[in-house]
């Protein structure tokens, strides 16, 4: 596999600086480092990201999370192993994720149970962060990366 061209930030240092700006901002706003690698996951599944879906779990696993959680984040509903904040998170991925799937992109159900779980400054992290993992995700896309190169 071959990707189409080297990723756009990577080939742009202010934007690969930017985009690295953002991602430490959001590590520092509140938010469990391991609940953004289940965004960062999930919405890399969502969009079909192969890099960010190879790389993210390698991440969280670092950082201690177990592979029972990581191989049930794309069926995080079903299954007894996350909080109620984290389920209110990757409800607010999947809904920032797929904007265009509904009339009503962010229903108040779900941005509500977001503000139940997430103080304010926490809660614009989250949404920061999933801007972001979606930004990864279709600079990688659009421009075929190739999962397994970058290793965390």
């Amino acid at each position: 596999m071959q990707p189409r061209m080297n990723n756009p930030a990577v080939m742009i240092p202010e934007a690969m600086q930017a985009l690295n700006s953002l991602a430490n901002v959001t590590r520092k706003g509140g938010v469990p480092a391991l609940t953004l690698e289940l965004v960062n996951l999930r919405a890399s599944q969502i969009n079909g990201c192969s890099v960010c879906v190879d790389a993210h779990p390698r991440v969280a696993k670092k950082a201690g999370e177990t592979d029972e959680r990581l191989f049930a984040v794309a069926a995080w509903r079903d299954t007894p192993y996350f909080t109620d904040a984290e389920r209110a998170a990757l409800a607010l991925t999947e809904a920032l994720t797929r904007i265009s799937d509904r009339a009503d992109p962010v229903p108040d159900d779900i941005w509500n149970a977001a503000v139940r779980h997430y103080e304010e400054t926490a809660l614009a992290t989250l949404v920061l962060a999933i801007a972001n993992i979606n930004v990864w995700n279709r600079l990688n896309v659009a421009t075929r990366q190739v999962a397994g190169v970058w290793k965390p």
